[in-house]
C-alpha cells in the first residue's frame, strides 16, 4: 500500500499549504509567503509587508502547518530516495556542519550582505575573507578562491546560498539569519564584538560547529573503547591532561565524548573556563541567547500565567546564564523581581552582554544576577530595599535539567524543594521528547494523563500517516538529545522521565504547555 501512503503524504502537504495561504490572505489579500531567494537580515530595514510576512511564520496555524509539510516531505523523500544515497548524505552530514561553520566564521554572510543582491564573484569574496583575518593567517592559510568556491557551492546546493551564475554567490533567506548586523570594519578590528547585541543565532551555529561537532564525532569511540585508535592524537583535538595507557592502547574511561575528544578530565563548564578557552566561554553566553529560537518568540510569556503573581513576587531563574529568558519576563511584567543565578564566570559578562536597550531593568532592580552553587542550600534573595525573600514565588529552570544525570538533577530540584513555600511554583522549560511510535499512552492528540497532569500534544492524528512526533520536522530536538550525551553523558528527557524525576524530588507536574507541533515545553509543578 505504499502508493496510498505517498498519496496521503501528498495530501498532508497540500492541506498544510492551504492553511498557510489562507492565514496569510486573511491578514492581507496580496500577502505572499517569504521567498527563499530573498534575504531577510535580522538587523536590516524591511517594509511593513516584509515584516508581516516574516512574523506570520510564527502564527500558530502557520507554524503547525509548516511542521506538517516538513514532516511529510521528509518521510516522502526518505521513502522514494535510494537508500544508499540517503545513508551517504546523512553519514557525511559532518561536512555540511563544517561548511556552515566556515560560512559563519569567515564572515561570508556579512561580506555578501554588503555585496548586494547582484552577488559577488568568488575571487572578490576570497579577498574580503582574507582581509578580515589576522596577518599571520593571511600569510599561512592554505585557502584559495578555488577551494572557497567548492565550499560555497555545496552550501548553495543545500539552499544556504545562491549561485547566481558560475562562481557568483549571494545570500538567501536561510543564510541571512546568520548576519550579525556588524560592519566589516568591526569584524576586522574587534571580532570579539561580533555577537554583542545580536539574537545569538550566529554564536550558536559557531559553537555547534566547533566543540559540539568535534566531540559528538567521538560518541562511537566513547561507547566502544575497543574501537578507539591506538594513538591518542587520532581522536584528541586538544588536551590538558595525559590519558593513562597500557602499551599503545588507551585505557582511560572517558566520562563523556567531550572528554575523549579534547583529552580532558574536566566537565564541560570547567573546560570552558580554562584560560585558552576564554573565547569559547564568552561565545557560549551569546549562544544561549540563540536558543530562544528553540521556542516560539517570547513563548515563555505564554508558558505560565505570570500576570497572576502578586506585586513584588520574586522569580529565580536557576542557571539562567546571561539572562536570556529572564530579560523577556522582567521586561513584560514590571510587577516582578527576577533574579538570575549561575556560575560566577558566566554572570560576570551578563549585564554588558545586553547593551543599552535593557539598562532600565538592571538600574531599577527588576532584574539582577547572583552567583550560586546549585547543589548547595538556597540562600534568601535580597530585593531592593533590603528585604530578604527565603521562598520565591517561582523557580524557573530553562534548559538546565538536561545538563545533568538523574542523581545530580534530583539534588538540584531537592534543594529548591527545601526552600519552597506551599504556593511556590516550579517551571521547567526545555525540550520534552515524545516517542517515535504510535502506540503510547496519551497518543499524539494530548488530553489528560492518568496522574491528572494536563498535557498539550497538538501534533498529528493517526490518519495523516506521519510519525506521532512529526519525524523530520522535530529531528532537531533529538539531535539536541545526542548533543547532551556528547557533552555531559546526559539526555533530553521524555515527558514521563521528567515527571518521574521531579516527583522523586518532591515536585508534582500539574501542566505541560506546548506550541502546536513543538517539542519545546513549559512544565509547571507544585510541592508535594
Amino acid at each position: 500500500m505504499t502508493f496510498s501512503v505517498l498519496r496521503t503524504l501528498q495530501a498532508v502537504i497540500n492541506a498544510a499549504i492551504d492553511d498557510i495561504e489562507r492565514t496569510y490572505h486573511e491578514r492581507s489579500p496580496d500577502l505572499d509567503y517569504p521567498s527563499l531567494d530573498e534575504p531577510y537580515y535580522p538587523a536590516g530595514h524591511h517594509t511593513p509587508g516584509e515584516d508581516l510576512a516574516e512574523a506570520l511564520k510564527a502564527h500558530p496555524v502557520v507554524a503547525a502547518a509548516s511542521k506538517r509539510i516538513v514532516a511529510a516531505c521528509g518521510q516522502l523523500s526518505t521513502t522514494v530516495n535510494k537508500p544508499y544515497h540517503g545513508l551517504s548524505e546523512d553519514i557525511q552530514g559532518g561536512e555540511y556542519a563544517e561548511c556552515i561553520r566556515f560560512l559563519e566564521a569567515a564572515h561570508i554572510v556579512e561580506i555578501l550582505r554588503d555585496g548586494g543582491p547582484a552577488g559577488m564573484h568568488v575571487d572578490e569574496i576570497f579577498k574580503s575573507v582574507m582581509a578580515l583575518r589576522p596577518t599571520d593567517t593571511q600569510r599561512t592559510s592554505p585557502l584559495t578562491s578555488s577551494k572557497l568556491s567548492h565550499i560555497l557551492r555545496l552550501l548553495a546546493t543545500s539552499h544556504y546560498l545562491r549561485e547566481l551564475k558560475p562562481n557568483v554567490f549571494a545570500n538567501n533567506r536561510r543564510s541571512s539569519f546568520l548576519d550579525s548586523g556588524k560592519p566589516l570594519s568591526l569584524l576586522r578590528d574587534a571580532p570579539d564584538q561580533k555577537y554583542v547585541d545580536t539574537d545569538g543565532v550566529a554564536a550558536w551555529i559557531n559553537m555547534a560547529g566547533d566543540e559540539v561537532h568535534k566531540y559528538c564525532c567521538c560518541i562511537t569511540d566513547w561507547a566502544f573503547p575497543d574501537l578507539v585508535p591506538t594513538r591518542p592524537i587520532d581522536v584528541n583535538y586538544a588536551g590538558d591532561s595525559k590519558p593513562s595507557t597500557e602499551g599503545d592502547k588507551l585505557m582511560t574511561k572517558w566520562v563523556a565524548p567531550l572528554n575523549l575528544a579534547f583529552n580532558t578530565p574536566r566537565k564541560f563548564f570547567e573546560f570552558l573556563e580554562l584560560p585558552h578557552n576564554a573565547r569559547r566561554l564568552k561565545r557560549f553566553g551569546y549562544a544561549m541567547n540563540g536558543t530562544r529560537q528553540w521556542e516560539a518568540p517570547n513563548g515563555i510569556l505564554q508558558g505560565f500565567d505570570w500576570e497572576d503573581l502578586p506585586e513584588g513576587s520574586v522569580v529565580v531563574d536557576v542557571g539562567g546564564g546571561i539572562g536570556t529568558t529572564a530579560v523577556v519576563v522582567a521586561d513584560a511584567h514590571p510587577h516582578l523581581r527576577v533574579v538570575v543565578e549561575d556560575r560566577k564566570q558566566v554572570i560576570e559578562n551578563a549585564v554588558t552582554g545586553w547593551g543599552p536597550p535593557y539598562a532600565h531593568l538592571f538600574e531599577s532592580g527588576r532584574l539582577s544576577f547572583r552567583a550560586r552553587d546549585f547543589f548547595g542550600p538556597f540562600e534568601p534573595v535580597v530585593v531592593p530595599g533590603g528585604a530578604q525573600v527565603a521562598s520565591p514565588a517561582v523557580f524557573l529552570l530553562r534548559i538546565v535539567i538536561h545538563n545533568w544525570q538523574d542523581e545530580p538533577a534530583r539534588e538540584i530540584l531537592t534543594q529548591l524543594r527545601a526552600s519552597a513555600a506551599p504556593d511556590t511554583k516550579l517551571i521547567i522549560t526545555e525540550l520534552l521528547l515524545p516517542y517515535a511510535c504510535t502506540d503510547w499512552n496519551g497518543g499524539a492528540d494530548g488530553g489528560q494523563d492518568g496522574d491528572g497532569t494536563t498535557t498539550a500534544f497538538p501534533f498529528v492524528t493517526r490518519e495523516t500517516g506521519l510519525l506521532p512526533n512529526l519525524g523530520k520536522a522535530n529531528a532537531f530536538g533529538y539531535l539536541i538529545d545526542i548533543m547532551m550525551m556528547g557533552t555531559f553523558d546526559t539526555k533530553v528527557r521524555t515527558v514521563d522521565e521528567m515527571k518521574t524525576l521531579a516527583l522523586s524530588a518532591g515536585w508534582k507536574f500539574t501542566e505541560v504547555r506546548r506550541e502546536p507541533g513543538s517539542l519545546w515545553a513549559y512544565a509547571s509543578a507544585i510541592p508535594v
